[in-house]
């Protein structure tokens, strides 16, 4: 008997999966040409409090308190910018970084209104995961939290640092916590009970939803057709702009045909989630 790894296709996480449908022409600028993007003051900040909240579950429950959840803040800013030190180049001057570190104490504080941290013990924080599908087409991506309880059921929770989306834009921000729910039932055989949205932006709220093997099943289809759509834009070159209200926060408006300007050609090389790569693996006898 012999075991063969399958032929990998390509591979898509739930943030790329988002871009292409947001604008193929920005997939393609952020995985094909891998054009450089500045540095956001907003997903920056994201990184900082999703630090802080993976390591406020290091501590002995009794301790997770709001001080001791404000006290890992600043080392955690301070351990991003060692690493990324151009961070510092996104405030105007020590007042703005200031302001800026006094909303991720907002968030911060606004996370225990949401949840209970004292009574929670995550199985898993920051989980690598990822599945192939029959198609061959590998999904990855990483979980923040998963929560798993007494009886075995599963909850996938995700921290979100922008405020909670209208009852119009539910489904799209839902999308991720299904794909890595699929993910997870691929890899495990069981359908997450539920998955979970903490938004600590705004007034902060939770999102919740109880998902079933038809929404998997549904997901996964949606997955397959929008990597067939990417295989038609990397054989046939043509990668769409789709104006939104997102432009607006775009890094690559002056190459963009919607605002007058000229993508450059598109590179012979497919890096990133598009390299198509056999891993077959040797032989093995058993």
């Amino acid at each position: 008997m012999t075991l063969t790894e399958p032929v990998i296709i390509g591979a898509l996480s739930p943030s790329r999966a988002g871009d292409f449908m947001t604008c193929p022409l920005l997939y393609r600028f952020r995985v094909i040409d891998r054009l450089p993007e500045k540095p956001s003051q907003a997903a920056v900040r994201g990184t900082v409090v999703h630090a802080v909240l993976e390591r406020l579950y290091d501590l002995p429950a009794q301790r997770r308190s709001i001080p001791a959840a404000l006290e890992l803040l600043e080392p955690q800013w301070q351990r991003l910018l060692a690493e990324e030190p151009h961070y510092a180049q996104m405030f105007a001057d020590a007042a703005e970084q200031a302001e800026w570190l006094d909303q991720a104490r907002g968030m911060l504080e606004r996370y225990f209104t949401l949840e209970d941290p004292t009574r929670l013990e995550p199985a898993e924080r920051e989980l690598y995961v990822e599945a192939v599908l029959d198609g061959g087409l590998m999904l990855r991506g990483y979980v923040d939290r998963i929560d798993v309880a007494p009886t075995g059921e599963v909850r996938v929770v995700d921290y979100k640092t922008g405020s909670a989306p209208g009852p119009d834009f539910e489904a799209k921000a839902l999308f991720q916590m299904k794909f890595y729910a699929l993910v997870l039932w691929r890899l495990r055989g069981q359908v997450p009970r539920l998955l979970q949205l903490v938004y600590l932006g705004g007034r902060g709220e939770v999102l919740r939803y109880a998902p079933d093997e038809a929404d998997l099943l549904a997901t996964e289809r949606k997955v397959m057709a929008l990597w067939a759509a990417i295989e038609r834009a990397l054989e046939s070159g043509e990668w769409r702009a789709r104006r939104s209200r997102l432009c607006d926060w775009c890094d690559h408006q002056a190459l963009c045909p919607e605002f007058g300007g000229t993508p450059p050609p598109v590179p012979d090389r497919q890096p990133g989630d598009t390299v198509r790569s056999s891993r077959r693996a040797a032989t093995d006898e058993l």
